[in-house]
């Protein structure tokens, strides 16, 4: 059964509790737990010119060289024709909204909520980079909606020292 064997005598919440899947969870254990794992994660070319272009406010992608789709974020390869991309395009850091979704619940690592994402198809890309969409208020989930509606322009809100990190846009408002 669910939760068995899971209860220590001093977790930081109460213990799962025993109950089908069909009803909804109580509370949950939470540990604390604390890794230490020296490591180095190597960007590789495509996401190294991506991140130093962030840290300067602007957005690269690349071309394919047979089907010249640019792909924001860069990548190797196009994922379609199979072949190696090395010719960079700088893109705008303003787009349409194609899709977008509101989160009112709390998760770990996560901003507080309400936080809307979306994916923001950029003028000269051919395709959509995962962002926050912001600059209105969040808790109306019905004006978000219409705000923010597929085909919606929106322009990149960076930060004010950008670090060469995806967070340096801070989130895409309505143009």
């Amino acid at each position: 059964m669910l939760g068995e064997g899971l209860c220590s005598s001093t977790p930081s919440r109460s213990c799962l509790q025993k109950r089908s899947w069909g009803e909804k969870m109580g509370d949950v254990m939470e540990f604390e737990v604390w890794w230490r794992i020296p490591f180095r994660h190597y960007a590789g070319v495509h996401a190294t010119k991506f991140f130093e272009g962030l840290k300067n406010k602007k957005i690269f992608g690349v071309r394919c060289p047979k089907c010249k789709r640019v792909l924001v974020p860069p990548r190797a390869f196009c994922e379609r024709c199979f072949v190696e991309t090395d010719e960079w395009v700088e893109v705008k850091d303003e787009g349409v909204v194609e899709t977008l979704s509101v989160t009112y619940m709390k998760f770990t690592g996560l901003p507080e909520p309400p936080y809307a994402v979306g994916v923001v198809k950029l003028d000269g890309a051919d395709t959509g980079i995962l962002c926050y969409l912001g600059g209105i208020d969040l808790s109306d989930w019905k004006k978000v909606h219409e705000t923010f509606k597929p085909g919606t322009r929106v322009k990149a809100v960076w930060k004010d020292v950008p670090e060469g990190k995806i967070t340096d846009i801070l989130y895409f408002k309505v143009v």
